[in-house]
């Protein structure tokens, strides 16, 4: 018989599970921000604009109404001077214009124009297609948990977040 080993026991980790996902996030992720996958789905759908721009035209297509620039910025997770820059770009290119916000007469408020909200579907669908052939052999099951789950993720991680932003002002 083997002695027991001497000491106190080693814990076991806690975060074990969490730990084995982590590269796996930090890879989609990387394929969001870093990879081709955006540029990818950008020239499928006919589209010479950037990442960030096309995070703008995501942002605001996807945003029940027209947004504030700090609004862009949080939903895309970038400071305001960014996102200014890149609606400057878009208005240029007539994919976005400022509307008056009615809230607020000093404000403005930016939406897409007919041209903007057409690219950014063009982009969305492209995207959307890619994903679908991904998990085309998927069970529906296995897709709807994918949905459930990650959007619980998200939703989660988000308000834990905007808890530290809070705590972090006051």
């Amino acid at each position: 018989m083997t002695p027991a080993p001497s000491g106190p026991p080693v814990p076991e980790n806690p975060h074990a599970d969490l730990l084995a996902v982590l590269p796996r996030i930090t890879q989609l992720s990387a394929a969001f921000s870093k990879g081709r996958l955006t540029e990818r789905a950008a020239e499928a759908a006919g589209l010479a604009l950037d990442r960030p721009a096309m995070g703008v035209l995501l942002a605001l297509r996807t945003a029940d109404g027209p947004l504030r620039i700090g609004e862009i910025a949080d939903r895309m997770q970038v400071v305001g001077p960014h996102v200014t820059r890149q609606v400057q770009a878009l208005e240029k290119r007539s994919l976005v214009r400022r509307v008056a916000d009615p809230h607020d007469r000093r404000a403005s408020l930016i939406e897409p124009t007919g041209p903007g909200t057409e690219a950014a579907d063009r982009y969305v669908t492209s995207l959307l297609g890619w994903f679908a052939e991904a998990l085309a052999d998927w069970p529906q099951q296995d897709r709807d948990d994918l949905a459930r789950l990650l959007t619980r993720l998200t939703d989660d991680v988000m308000a834990r977040l905007a808890r530290f932003d809070t705590e972090e002002e006051g």
